[in-house]
């Protein structure tokens, strides 16, 4: 068989609910890489966060991580990356512009650098993965660097209103995707950025057409890289605008729905 691109979300997708990897899946994938496949995660978490599970895979390929914002192969410096951060004026006009909705914090995060609006613990535990150096205070003070990624944490029913501003008022500049978990968030990139955008480069390196790319994922922030892929696959828990979208749906991330689709379509066994 030739050889497959195989690309991961990893939230909702390889993850169970229990963040891990099912050893059934990653049996899979290490049956599909000794086949001669190239495996990849493409994630909208920083690579702090996503390097714990690369490790666990054994992966050898670059990684897409803040959903396109930065690509880069953590084996292969020569390699380059691709690091698209937003412009500071940019952030600066979102954060005057949401002040008028009720949201809880910003958070912005400069490759492995966090800088957080508002003091809050529970915001610290989850971003501190990977021991990260973090700022907490006003963003237009703190902030001195274009940030590769600005998230928004609002209550679940601003955010429709805020994601409808931004469309609005900055979608000429800017991204956005929504984060169903551990609670709403807005993430922003630079306009233009996606998966897919990361994807393409490391799909062109390997010289594997995008027809030989198959691509699992389950949120809005996986909709570009599931209609990019030749296979674009939507979990069985994903959201319906993806499945609607995909050329095939699997079982969800707690059935295996990765490792049992790579079984049979790649006759893994």
């Amino acid at each position: 068989m030739k050889q497959h691109l195989i690309v991961l979300d990893l939230d909702g997708t390889l993850l169970t609910d229990t963040q891990t990897i099912s050893p059934y899946t990653k049996q899979i994938l290490a049956k599909a890489r000794e086949a001669g496949h190239q495996v990849m995660i493409a994630t909208g978490r920083p690579f702090r966060a996503s390097q714990l599970y690369y490790s666990e895979l054994n992966l050898t390929t670059p990684i897409v991580n803040f959903n396109g914002a930065f690509t880069h192969h953590p084996l292969n410096r020569s390699w380059g990356e691709m690091h698209s951060p937003i412009a500071m004026s940019v952030v600066h006009d979102v954060v005057d512009s949401v002040h008028k909705f009720h949201y809880q914090n910003l958070i912005a995060e400069v490759i492995d650098d966090v800088y957080l609006h508002n003091e809050n613990d529970t915001l610290l535990n989850i971003f501190n993965t990977g021991n990260p150096r973090v700022t907490t205070g006003n963003l237009k003070f703190n902030l001195t660097e274009d940030p590769t990624s600005l998230l928004i944490q609002a209550d679940e029913h601003n955010v429709p209103l805020i994601r409808k501003h931004l469309q609005d008022v900055h979608a000429e500049l800017i991204e956005h995707r929504k984060w169903g978990a551990p609670f709403p968030i807005i993430e922003i990139v630079r306009k233009g950025l996606n998966k897919a955008v990361g994807i393409s480069k490391v799909a062109h390196d390997l010289e594997i057409p995008r027809d030989r790319i198959i691509a699992f994922g389950d949120e809005d922030n996986d909709l570009e890289m599931i209609d990019y892929a030749g296979i674009g696959v939507a979990m069985s828990n994903g959201i319906d605008e993806l499945k609607s979208i995909a050329n095939e749906i699997t079982l969800s991330n707690n059935e295996d729905g990765i490792g049992k689709f790579l079984a049979d379509r790649l006759h893994l066994t």
